[in-house]
């Protein structure tokens, strides 16, 4: 129970929820190549990878408040991302995994904002995954319905260039998933899965590694990749997630590092926050 409460205490923060809209442009961008230019802003060109143009009407009406210029709720995401990339930085990870004891909880709002976030902070990229392959909506808050997806990329001879995109956001680049699969355990614990994982973490020293996944207690997906992230964020939903699932999840996950839990839809006021 003191596990919990210390869990629950530490992590007074977002809210969030999901719809679609917005239009999408093809332009010949440069894949993933950084270019620090011994400065200490990170700079990436695309030349490979497609632009999906997210206009702000899209980035309010789907709520990637992290996008939008003095939002409220700019700051919060802000600080949620200070205190996991000083985390991942002492402990040298890159990569984590946003889940939610259950379904419900705004675990991928949660994971695009926070990724939005990272790539905001000039020092960092972040390579957003959507691995939720049971129900697969990470592109939805983008706006877009692209034609292939991770699931297509485990299963198929398809290059991640021919899915990746960027959301018209600086230093972001999104890898969705587009069709739901039943052998999501299956392929997670695949070793294309892993392999993935090895060369995006390798590929750029400053990229950050975020990955939506199935909540914990709903499929094995979570168990499955486990060993193939550094590090976990759990979701819970403020008057809806019960303690005993925030327990049954953590339990699960004993074995790995969860650096945090983000309380969600919370009534406080954000200046109750802090």
């Amino acid at each position: 129970m003191e596990r919990i409460k210390k869990a629950v205490a530490r992590a007074e923060k977002e809210r969030e929820k999901n719809i679609p809209s917005s239009t999408s442009r093809s332009v010949n961008e440069s894949s993933l190549d950084q270019d620090l230019n011994n400065s200490s802003e990170l700079s990436i060109d695309y030349s490979k990878t497609k632009t999906i143009e997210v206009d702000m009407a899209t980035r309010e009406s789907n709520r990637l408040v992290a996008s939008i210029p003095d939002h409220f709720l700019q700051d919060t995401y802000g600080m949620l991302r200070t205190r996991v990339l000083q985390e991942m930085e002492k402990n040298n990870w890159k990569s984590i995994a946003v889940t939610s004891p259950t379904r419900g909880s705004g675990k991928t709002l949660t994971a695009v904002n926070l990724s939005i976030s990272i790539a905001m902070d000039h020092s960092h990229s972040a390579l957003l995954i959507d691995a939720d392959l049971r129900r697969p909506s990470v592109h939805k808050y983008f706006g877009c319905n692209p034609g292939a997806g991770l699931s297509d990329y485990l299963t198929e001879k398809i290059s991640l260039e021919e899915i990746l995109f960027n959301p018209s956001m600086e230093r972001l680049s999104v890898l969705p998933n587009t069709i739901s699969v039943r052998e999501s355990a299956e392929m997670l614990g695949s070793n294309k899965w892993q392999s993935l994982i090895n060369e995006v973490s390798a590929r750029y020293n400053e990229r950050i590694i975020v990955a939506d996944i199935a909540p914990v207690l709903h499929v094995d997906d979570a168990l499955k990749i486990a060993k193939t992230v550094d590090c976990w964020l759990m979701v819970v939903e403020n008057g809806r997630t019960k303690r005993e699932q925030l327990r049954q999840a953590l339990d699960l996950l004993s074995e790995f590092p969860v650096i945090g839990t983000v309380l969600n839809k919370s009534e406080r006021k954000v200046a109750d926050r802090y």
